[in-house]
């Protein structure tokens, strides 16, 4: 296992270099952009299937942006953990040689890293998800 003060640098120096490049508006004209199909309940012979396109009521996009933001800030206090764990990981293992409880934070470090990658992830998503709700000006 690698030192977590190296990891949590590298995260954090990739991280930083992530967050400058999504900015609002940037990467998003690179996306493609579906179109829905459109298809009648009896297009495909079979009543029981749902259409391709779902019909969005007023209102679900902007809710959508709401639930990303949300999202997006529960990521930013996710790095910030691990960012503090770091911290606490010198503090503990250099300054106090409290060895015992270097393990613990180590572990706890571990369970954040996983949960910072997985938040990432369905931002990620979701973000795809708002940009296809996005109505058509």
């Amino acid at each position: 296992m690698s030192d977590p003060r190296n990891v949590a640098h590298d995260k954090k120096v990739k991280q930083e270099k992530s967050h400058q490049d999504n900015t609002p508006g940037a990467g998003t004209t690179a996306k493609k952009k579906r179109a829905p199909k459109e298809e009648g309940p009896g297009a495909s012979g079979d009543e029981n299937k749902q259409p391709a396109a779902v019909e969005q009521a007023p209102g679900d996009y902007e809710k959508s942006q709401t639930v990303l933001s949300k999202l997006k800030e529960l990521e930013f206090h996710s790095r910030a953990n691990i960012e503090t764990l770091a911290q606490l990981t010198l503090t503990i293992d250099d300054e106090l040689k409290q060895k015992e409880f270097s393990d613990p934070v180590g572990a706890l470090y571990s369970a954040q890293n996983e949960f910072q990658t997985q938040v990432a992830a369905l931002v990620e998503s979701y973000a795809v998800k708002c940009e296809s709700l996005k109505p058509s000006a």
